[in-house]
């Protein structure tokens, strides 16, 4: 059996059922209720052909990933590692983590060596650096844990800003997550990249902190795997994280 002809494209469905979106029977049925776009078009015609190699595809909203190459990870980083693909001075890195891996990936951001959790790794080059970029205001939570009780209007004078020496910062949200044995957690979202932010932040209001993990970045969430594992992104992540920085 022939494969279908490259100048003339491949059949959408069948494009779709290959990047794991649905079967082809299925894809066809997304199709026809108007659930697909091409290149910004929705497009409702079983025969559409296209390039997977350039066309922009969206299934209810969320861009289809097309190119097999592309790695996205997520990292529960642990305590005690650096952010870097290599470390000269042979200290733990999150290099050491997908040193058996093929693909040349590297780290979206940074988080500091004392700081756990969320740690995006890829080889998607046009993404990282749109979620990087704070032009996109790309949201990151954290779990920030404190000595001491907390005042009740600390949650607003960080929402109004506090200025750094760098600049002023303003927090998207916050919330006291718990309270006991003279320890506070608090969550706080926020979509700046400085260094140590959110550790000059609190230290700048009579709060440092103690223990700090990154939960989320956009929609991705950390989740319950221990610090060291490492998972692949699903399709809906991907997308999410696409469509937050508009590609």
């Amino acid at each position: 059996m022939t494969s279908e002809p490259e100048a003339e494209g491949v059949r959408l469905q069948k494009v779709l059922a290959k990047a794991g979106v649905a079967s082809r029977r299925a894809a066809e049925d997304l199709i026809v209720q108007g659930r697909v776009s091409v290149d910004g078009k929705v497009v409702r015609e079983l025969g559409r052909r296209v390039d997977p190699d350039s066309a922009v595809i969206h299934v209810d909203g969320t861009r289809v990933i097309l190119r097999e190459d592309l790695i996205h990870l997520a990292l529960n980083k642990p305590r005690g590692v650096h952010t870097t693909m290599y470390d000269d001075q042979g200290r733990p890195c999150v290099g050491d983590y997908v040193r058996d891996r093929s693909e040349r990936l590297f780290h979206v951001g940074r988080l500091d060596a004392e700081t756990e959790g969320l740690l995006l790794l890829t080889n998607d080059g046009d993404l990282a650096h749109r979620l990087m970029h704070p032009s996109y205001h790309v949201p990151k939570t954290y779990l920030a844990e404190v000595d001491g009780k907390v005042p009740r209007g600390l949650g607003k004078e960080l929402k109004d800003g506090i200025v750094l020496e760098d600049g002023p910062v303003r927090v998207d949200a916050f919330r006291v997550k718990d309270s006991m044995g003279g320890r506070t957690l608090l969550e706080i979202v926020l979509h700046e990249g400085r260094k140590h932010i959110v550790r000059r932040l609190l230290a700048e209001v009579g709060f440092p902190v103690r223990k700090l993990v990154r939960t989320a970045i956009g929609d991705v969430q950390l989740g319950n795997g221990k610090p060291g594992t490492i998972r692949k992104l699903n399709r809906e992540e991907v997308g999410g994280l696409y469509r937050r920085v508009g590609l």
